[in-house]
This record gives structure tokens, sequence and C-alpha cells, in this order.
């Protein structure tokens, strides 16, 4: 097995990932909202899942995509909203416009803290953007401000600024002159003066005299901002054919995932080509694979169920993550079969009990149940994660596994439906069977708010008296002081 993280370097980690997530989902919905058809582009960048020993390295490309015009859509979330990025002077593939096309967007958005989780965050409702020909054009003019080398052990990394000045609270713009801008803060009108000038660099006012501004607005910097941009609803199926045959990696990769979203013979043609093509990138034929099947044709099935077993892991678990994507009973059945598959990897068994809780269907729930019976961990894990994600929908269903379940399926089902809280007592009654589930069923109800079933815990006494002591005296642990108490 390979070296992981330390539990603190995996928490900080999976903050970053969650953090961008959170972003690059508020950028979705922003451009959706404004009329764009976005789709994912960058497949993970809208969640904060880990692969903790089989790493991807996928095409790259910005995060968001939008199918009508083209545009594409790097997401940049921020604690603190600035205009940086990292970037490399030692590797081109790490530099900070890596990938990107002078056409493309960077969009900026501030994220906060949102819970005790490393995934709770929340994003602001303001997304701005900025096109990358800006970025570079300030760059190339040396109009930027750049940390100096970490060192070789941090591999030369380096943080590029484009200076700006960001409204520290709403308010409105009262006065915009050569030197500096002012705003008046709606809390308290009071007077807010923010220097047109960063080390030496001059701003440009983003703003006017008596424009309404929000907290985190950008109203200077050395590049254009933009609230939105129109979606010219140009990009036509022809289009798209065209860049399924360019030269860019990128494009092929593009077009592969946009055609899904056209119906048309030709299309269906053109993708079975380009899944058949062994001379092209395996993630392009994947992706055009995947298209072939959202379009609930077979013809891809085989291609895919091939890939399942690839020689390198790494295309096996990108296959299982894209078949996650693909809510038919034909992708359902591949991940339920390499789920089953004792002879697979591990981790990408585990992967697709992960993606079976993304596929949101009801039949996955009996070959989730029954690997809580396996060895391995990270199997069992995602299975009851993603028993939890499906007992949103299928609790009842869910419930009737637990009687006739080992005791390690028991203690699955009973973490599922503790996280979900999504029963009644009612339901629980008829699982007291066995010493064994009068423990869980004890434990499930103790572990929820107190006050959510109370009001119901006398159909409990009636039923079991001492489920019922157990129960009351685990609510009584759980909500004292003592609770969580460290040494440390």
């Amino acid at each position: 097995m390979a070296n992981r993280r330390s539990f603190k370097t995996d928490v900080s980690f999976l903050e970053k990932i969650s953090i961008g997530a959170t972003g690059t989902k508020k950028v979705f919905d922003n451009l959706r909202d404004a009329g764009h058809s976005p789709i994912e582009l960058e497949r993970g960048s809208m969640s904060f899942k880990i692969w903790k020993e089989i790493k991807i390295k996928r095409v790259r490309v910005p995060d968001l995509f939008c199918v009508k015009c083209g545009k594409r859509v790097e997401s940049r979330a921020k604690t603190k909203l600035q205009i940086t990025m990292s970037h490399s002077i030692a590797s081109q593939d790490r530099g900070w416009d890596f990938g990107l096309d002078d056409d493309d967007f960077v969009a900026l958005v501030e994220c906060n803290k949102a819970g005790d989780a490393p995934i709770d965050w929340k994003a602001s409702d303001l997304v701005q953007y900025i096109q990358v020909k800006h970025l570079r054009a300030a760059f190339k003019n040396k109009r930027v401000l750049m940390e100096r080398p970490k060192g070789v052990e941090e591999g030369f990394e380096t943080r590029i600024t484009w200076p700006s000045a960001v409204a520290s609270a709403d308010g409105e713009i009262i006065k915009v002159n050569s030197d500096r801008i002012q705003f008046r803060r709606d809390s308290d009108n009071r007077t807010i003066s923010l220097a047109l000038k960063k080390n030496e660099i001059k701003l440009n006012p983003i703003v006017r005299e008596k424009d309404k501004i929000i907290e985190t607005q950008i109203i200077a910097s050395v590049v254009p901002i933009q609230i939105q941009f129109p979606c010219t609803k140009d990009k036509t199926l022809e289009d798209y054919l065209k860049m399924l045959k360019s030269s860019s990696l990128s494009d092929r990769y593009a077009a592969a995932k946009a055609l899904a979203n056209f119906d048309a013979d030709k299309v269906l043609s053109a993708l079975k080509d380009k899944m058949a093509d062994e001379k092209e990138h395996i993630y392009i034929r994947l992706e055009a694979a995947a298209s072939i099947l959202k379009r609930e044709s077979m013809e891809s099935l085989d291609f895919l169920t091939a890939t399942l077993h690839d020689t390198y892991l790494e295309n096996r678990l990108e296959c299982v993550i894209i078949l996650g994507e693909i809510y038919n009973k034909y992708s359902l059945k591949l991940l339920i079969n390499t789920l089953l598959d004792k002879k697979q990897h591990p981790e990408i068994r585990a992967g697709a009990a992960w993606a079976l809780g993304e596929s949101k269907n009801k039949q996955s729930l009996n070959a989730l149940v029954s690997v809580f019976d396996e060895i391995d961990m990270d199997i069992k894990a995602e299975s009851a994660r993603s028993l939890f994600k499906l007992s949103e929908l299928f609790s009842k269903d869910i419930i009737q596994y637990f009687p006739k379940s080992s005791e390690d399926a028991r203690a699955g089902i009973s973490w599922a439906l503790s996280k979900s809280g999504e029963f009644s007592i009612k339901d629980l009654l008829p699982l007291m069977v066995d010493e064994n589930a009068r423990k869980w069923i004890a434990w499930i109800v103790g572990t929820q708010k107190e006050e959510k079933f109370i009001s119901k815990m006398e159909d409990l006494k009636n039923k079991d008296n001492e489920v019922y002591f157990a129960t009351t005296v685990l609510w009584k642990i759980l909500s004292s002081w003592i609770n969580g108490l460290e040494l440390y």
C-alpha cells in the first residue's frame, strides 16, 4: 500500500479541495443563471473527493465550459479576494496560465468557513471574471507583483499578484480621481479611501461616482473586471465535429464532452470513430465512450468494460468516475460488477462504491450492503458513505436490510442512517430482532438530536425499556460539556 499523508495534512488538503469545489459550483450556477449552458470540463473540479493511492493525471483544461458559446472558465476560489495565482519557474506545466487560451476567463469568488468540518465552506454570491489575455498582457508588461521563490524543495513555486483595490464593505462610490477612490460605507456612512497605486504600479478605476458597490467587489485593478459576460449562443454541432479533429488535445477533449448534448446520427458516428482510434489519448477516447453511453447506446460498453481492466490503474479509476456521471442502467451494471469483482484492485472497487452513491439509484443498495463483510476498510468506508447519500432517497428500503444482515453490515447501515437521520422511531421498532440489533438501534437514535425524537420516545419505551434507557443515557453523555474535550 502506498504511503499516506498524515491526518493533519489530509485535512489541510481536503480543505483546499473543498474551497475550490465550492467556488466552482458557485461559478457554474452563476454562468447558468446568466444564460450559459455550462458543463464541468475538468473532471472533479466540483467535487471534494480525494483518491489516496491512485493519482490521475488528467488533460489540463479549464474547470467549466459553455456548450452554447464555447467559452471556457477557470474558477479560482479565494479565502481572501485577490487576483493572485501560484506559478512555477521550473516547470512549464505548473505555470499560472498553462492550459489556458487568451479567450478563456478566470472567475474569482470568495469562500468563507461555514462550519467545523473541512468541507464546510460557503461561496460569496459575487463572481468576477477576467479574460486571460488581459492577465497575460499585465504579466508581460510587468504590472504584477511576484513573491520570491521559496526554494528548490518547493519546486521553485512563486506567487503572482495582479494589484487591485477591493471593497471592504457595501457602499456607494463618492469620488474617483487619478490618485484614489472613495466610497461611503452603508453600515455607518463612514468614508473609506483606497489608493490607486500598489508598489508603484498604477491601478485603473473600474467604477464611477454614484456606483453602488458590494463587499469583495474589485473596484480598481491593472486588468479589466467583468461581473458577467454574455453567451453568444453561436457554437454549432458542426463546430464541435470540427473540434473533435483538432490538433489541440484540449479542443478534442472539450468536443468529446460537448457532443453528448447533440442528438444526430453523425454525432454517434464521429464519437464511435474517436473511441476506436487507438492512437488517440485514452481520456479523449473515454469521453467519447461516455458521450455514446449517455445517449443510451450500448456501442461503447465493450470499450468501457475493457478499460475497467486496463493495465494502468489510473485509467480504470477514471472510467469508474465517468460511469458515476452517467445515470442509466448500463453504467449502473458496470459499476455494480466492478464493486463485486474481488479480483479487481481495492481502490477501483472503492471507487465503484463511491460512484454508485453518485448515481442515486436504488438498485445499487444490495451491492453496497453486501460488501460490508469485506476485509478492505476503504471499500467498506466508501460503501457506507454512498449508503448515506442514498438514504436521503431510500431510507425505508435500506432499513429493510438491517434485520437479516451481519454485524459488520449492520454497522455500515447504522452509520448511514445515523448520519442522514432519515428515519422515524416507528421505522426502527421492528428491527430489534436480537441483542446485537438492540444495541445498534440504541446507538442510531442516541446519536440524533434529542429534540427531534423526544416526543416519540414513548413508543420505544413501551417496546423495549432497556433500549430506551441506553438511548437516553447516550443523549446525556453526548450533550454534556465534556463531550469532545481533549487533553491538549
